[in-house]
């Protein structure tokens, strides 16, 4: 699964990287390891023999992706061979010693029938995010760390229709996308003589003369937001997103204020208009007290309100969660009531998804 020498210097946490049921190991110094495995965080009975060794782990790994860790460059934030994501920081950044965080990506494609035995997403809810997919509707996928994002990411772009060119554009690739005709695209640092960056900004830029007809960035999360829109509002339909935010309403903000450092000229009304034009629906992912990860919020983007706030109206919305004796929680998304606005298209389409379908189940 590795190269030998990686291997050998990861060794004392074999075990836990070839277990497909743990999703994230994070170490806190050579004998403090923790891991989360069913959206649950649990400490484990495993150690590195002293900081030297763990220090020479991240020391290795630097030096196999081609950077370098030490006391001017404390932090390390690379991908392994097998595009596994890791973390670093050392002492003396670091107090309870070498901290590092490794997170695993599953090598299966995901699919919305996964997600719906999984209790993540109904059939009906999964259905009408596949009929926003073949609309072209513009999505921004929203939610906290380790909420699902780029899964849910994954699953979106595999119901893109045949017959299109997609980029993809990532700071680590992690989206796992199989599709005709794809292009992925992935970020370069700057060397050690800080030269040869290449951000997602520039990526965004690139694809922009290279034609696409979807353009997917795994994460927005600087100035190249305001390109994404910019894009979305000239004829690029059907791009996906996604942004770190703890509601649909807050991913247009987090937008907004991410756009708003780009440095553009646009005064906030305009650029608040390019954003509401550019968005059509947001989907809040998140996980909840007993570990699961599911789809909270499947909204639509509808101008603005009587108090010029983004009129962000929930198509399905998470239902009231009940305990269960076990601990897990029990519900599931449902239809608020509300029709989106583009049912007309829906029906045009002759796609067999009646508005009934949108009916409260309150």
């Amino acid at each position: 699964m590795f190269e030998d020498s990686l291997k050998s210097f990861l060794s004392p946490i074999a075990s836990l990287l070839e277990d497909e049921s743990i999703t994230e190991i994070m170490i806190n110094g050579p004998k403090d390891i923790w891991v989360e495995s069913k959206g649950k965080v649990k400490k484990v009975n495993i150690q590195f023999p002293d900081e030297d060794s763990l220090r020479a782990a991240v020391n290795n790994i630097a030096q196999s992706v081609g950077r370098r860790v030490s006391d001017e460059e404390p932090r390390l934030d690379a991908r392994l061979p097998n595009g596994y994501r890791i973390h670093a920081v050392i002492p003396p950044c670091a107090r309870n010693g070498t901290t590092v965080a490794i997170r695993k990506f599953s090598k299966v494609q995901m699919t919305f029938k996964d997600l719906v035995k999984f209790g993540s997403i109904t059939p009906d809810a999964a259905q009408f995010l596949d009929i926003c997919m073949k609309l072209g509707k513009n999505v921004l996928v929203s939610g906290g760390t380790g909420s699902g994002k780029t899964t849910l990411l994954g699953v979106l772009c595999d119901r893109i229709p045949p017959g299109q060119r997609v980029i993809v554009i990532e700071d680590s690739s992690e989206l796992s996308v199989e599709y005709e005709h794809v292009v992925f695209f992935e970020t370069k640092a700057e060397d050690d003589q800080g030269k040869g960056e290449v951000s997602i900004q520039d990526l965004v830029k690139s694809s922009l003369r290279l034609r696409p007809d979807r353009i997917i960035v795994g994460e927005v999360r600087g100035s190249e937001s305001l390109d994404l829109v910019q894009a979305m509002n000239t004829g690029h339909k059907g791009c996906l997103g996604t942004v770190h935010a703890n509601t649909a309403d807050g991913a247009l903000i987090r937008l907004e204020a991410l756009s708003q450092g780009a440095g553009s000229s646009l005064s906030e009304k305009a650029l608040r208009q390019q954003i509401c034009s550019a968005i059509d629906i947001v989907i809040q992912a998140s996980r909840f007290a007993d570990g699961s990860r599911r789809i909270a919020t499947i909204a639509e983007v509808n101008g603005f309100d009587e108090n010029g706030d983004y009129n962000v109206r929930p198509i399905y919305q998470m239902s009231r969660l009940v305990k269960k004796p076990d601990g897990t929680l029990q519900g599931q998304i449902e239809p608020t009531g509300l029709i989106p606005s583009f049912m007309d298209e829906i029906i045009d389409n002759g796609i067999p998804f009646p508005q009934g379908k949108f009916k409260s189940v309150a």
